[in-house]
């Protein structure tokens, strides 16, 4: 298992079957570079591997969740050619992926600005929880003669074409509130219960739910996207027989039956 001494950027830490992955940039307010992207990637890889994690957390340190590209990093971009900029905007997708498709359940707690980069990282989770007072979220790309091309993807899934055009176009920052509205967060609570409301999350995931039914679930949404009703639906279909058949289908079934508590 990785352990947070392996990391420069972020850090990584286990406990109560929850993988807490939190951005440890705060004096450059935990803005993505490649060294940032390889990191995450590691600790979500981590995270999947580890049969004592069964729900993961991103989380940031400091005021910002995280500000999107290191200014340092867009120099150093500004002068790549074509190949160097495929090869360095497919680890990002890559990352995005990683998370989108994790097999666990992964909650963002968003204190401060999301923006750009930033705000992808928070897109791709499957909850998103905000410091009503602080946290702000914005695909601001354009306003620097760039695009939210990877985010996009998951974007539109998250809270459909219209808002997304919306926000992509627009470059606009918004609130929590806002976010909550247009379905972007999950939830919004007090800044300083974010950590607390998260964990308590977390533990109810881990406590109450079938890691192989979540993890199948997270499959399904990933994969039926875009398919045609009636492939979804031999797909969806496959999928519901073949999860009849697993361990924990058949244990959950049994205790129902005999009306005894599931222990997960």
């Amino acid at each position: 298992m990785a352990e947070s001494a392996d990391f420069t950027h972020i850090r990584y830490d286990v406990h109560q079957r929850v993988g807490t992955i939190t951005l440890s940039r705060a004096e450059k307010h935990n803005a993505l570079d490649d060294a940032m992207i390889t990191e995450l990637s590691s600790a979500f890889f981590a995270a999947q591997k580890d049969s004592n994690v069964k729900v993961s957390i991103l989380r940031a340190e400091g005021d910002s969740f995280c500000s999107g590209a290191d200014l340092a990093y867009l120099q150093r971009i500004s002068k790549f050619d074509f190949h160097q900029n495929q090869q360095d905007s497919s680890n990002l997708m890559k990352l995005f992926l990683q998370i989108y498709t994790h097999r666990k359940p992964v909650i963002a707690l968003v204190q401060g600005p999301a923006l750009a980069g930033g705000c992808g990282l928070a897109s791709v989770c499957d909850f998103v929880l905000a410091a009503q007072e602080t946290a702000k979220f914005g695909y601001t790309e354009v306003r620097i003669g760039f695009i939210p091309a990877i985010v996009m993807v998951f974007l539109v899934r998250r809270v459909g074409e219209a808002r997304a055009r919306e926000l992509t176009l627009r470059g606009n920052i918004i609130s929590a509130d806002e976010a909550l509205q247009i379905g972007l967060v999950n939830q919004v609570v007090p800044a300083i219960n974010l950590d607390s409301q998260g964990a308590e999350l977390a533990q109810q995931l881990a406590d109450k739910c079938s890691a192989s039914s979540m993890g199948l679930i997270k499959e399904l949404l990933a994969r039926i996207h875009g398919m045609p009703t009636s492939d979804a639906l031999d797909y969806a279909a496959n999928l519901n027989a073949l999860t009849r058949m697993t361990e924990d289908c058949k244990k959950g079934i049994d205790a129902f039956l005999k009306k005894e508590p599931i222990k997960w």
